[in-house]
């Protein structure tokens, strides 16, 4: 059953603490993860350290365990064995840190709040729990509304709103956490292209100021446009680097094998690419 995420929860704690280079300066990094449901291993063995100031994206196909890496690495879920560190310390440690936006489909949306108070509500991780919000507060999430075009919609009950408009305001919300890494669970899903326009200037603003962005994603066509990184997951790491050097049809069909439709039009997309450097 689909964990349902509260409007009101602070944005989730990192995890971190191990002898790579400097691990205090890498900002995700996972060992030996493996995580089961119902003794079912969902995610095996897994490794991999991320860069710092990219837009990293995390491909796979459906049930390939990318919303459970994203849970594990933010603590939401139990590990069966392995440990991540973010910036060489446990999430617990590092929770100011990180930014997240959930999938829509896992946030209670009949909650009776409005937009301008889901993003204040994005620092209560700095404001402490039963502190109350300041004017402060509430003019830096407006600020932040009005960054994502959402200032209109401050008073309007989130229920109320379309999807896109969902979208832009819990992207306010992680704004408004100023995280040095953000991630974000199919954000461009079930989107309309201004909004997903929107979401892209972010995640590159983002980068521009040295902000991580971890991205799970599953619009294949849009991959060498979006993401300067790649981890490419099936239950196991497939590949990890450079979006230029890793996203190729032998790596695409080790990921997928065949099971998504528009694994042929990624190739050919690719190939063609291929063909214009040529």
């Amino acid at each position: 059953m689909a964990r349902t995420t509260s409007l009101i929860d602070p944005a989730p704690d990192i995890i971190a603490d191990k002898g790579v280079t400097d691990q205090n300066d890498v900002p995700i990094l996972v060992q030996d993860l493996t995580v089961a449901y119902h003794r079912k291993p969902v995610l095996w063995d897994i490794d991999f350290s991320i860069p710092e100031g990219k837009i990293i994206g995390i491909i796979g196909p459906n049930g390939a365990g990318k919303s459970t890496l994203l849970k594990a690495i933010l603590d939401l879920i139990p590990k069966a064995s392995g440990r991540i560190l973010i910036y060489g310390k446990p999430y617990r440690q590092q929770r100011a840190k990180v930014g997240y936006v959930p999938q829509r489909e896992s946030v209670d949306w009949d909650f009776p709040v409005n937009a301008l108070d889901v993003v204040a509500m994005g620092q209560y991780g700095k404001i402490g729990w039963f502190k109350p919000v300041t004017r402060k507060h509430k003019t830096l999430a407006m600020e932040s509304l009005e960054r994502v075009g959402m200032a209109d919609y401050a008073n309007r009950q989130i229920s109320q709103l379309s999807g896109g408009q969902q979208q832009r305001v819990f992207l306010a919300r992680a704004l408004v956490q100023d995280a040095q890494i953000y991630f974000m669970d199919e954000p461009f899903a079930g989107v309309d292209a201004a909004t997903e326009t929107a979401i892209v200037k972010l995640l590159q603003q983002f980068r521009s100021i040295g902000k991580t962005v971890v991205v799970i994603h599953h619009d294949l066509q849009t991959v060498k446009d979006y993401f300067d990184y790649l981890i490419m997951l099936n239950m196991r790491i497939v590949a990890t680097g450079n979006t230029s050097e890793i996203f190729t049809p032998e790596n695409l069909q080790k990921t997928y094998g065949g099971r998504l439709t528009l694994l042929d039009e990624a190739v050919q997309a690719i190939a063609r690419e291929g063909d214009r450097r040529l």
